[in-house]
């Protein structure tokens, strides 16, 4: 009888488990393949100058999630980038006053037509366009980054 129970205890535990065939590969290789940038890819298709507008954001976003899973600092200098991998580095110029600034994309954006760049209000700030709003920057990848998210716990 003892054989019997252990037996349909094995089964349900086998029923409940993941079957092997709907496995690409371990989960760690799937997550780091969909997540993962191709590199050759990000060079190839981002220059590594761009000359456009940028503008900032602030106290909307502040204390919420960006894009690369790490807790908006509007004091912070780093920037938003629509399609550049999360934590490239980057020197921003403003070109009306010829000011510059590393930083890191943490985000994504900006969602406004005709702008390439969305910096925290700190970036902002020292970059010397918070009274406009917004001015034309050159954005040079200085590393290119790992694409990755933060997971926070809780």
């Amino acid at each position: 009888m003892m054989k019997y129970i252990l037996l349909l205890a094995f089964i349900n535990l086998i029923a409940c488990s993941n079957s092997p065939r709907y496995r690409t590969g371990s989960a760690k290789s799937v997550a780091s393949k969909s997540l993962a940038p191709l590199k050759t890819k990000s060079k190839v298709k981002h220059r590594k100058m761009m000359k456009g507008v940028s503008s900032f954001y602030a106290d909307d976003f502040h204390g919420k999630l960006t894009a690369n899973g790490e807790i908006y600092d509007m004091y912070g200098l780093t920037a938003a980038h629509k399609t550049l991998p999360l934590n490239t580095i980057v020197r921003v110029t403003n070109l009306s006053n010829n000011k510059s600034l590393i930083l890191r994309i943490n985000d994504r954006g900006p969602y406004v037509k005709g702008r390439i760049l969305d910096c925290s209000y700190g970036a902002a700030k020292k970059l010397d366009f918070i009274a406009q709003g917004t001015t034309d920057v050159k954005v040079e990848v200085i590393e290119w980054g790992d694409n990755k998210y933060m997971k926070h716990k809780k």
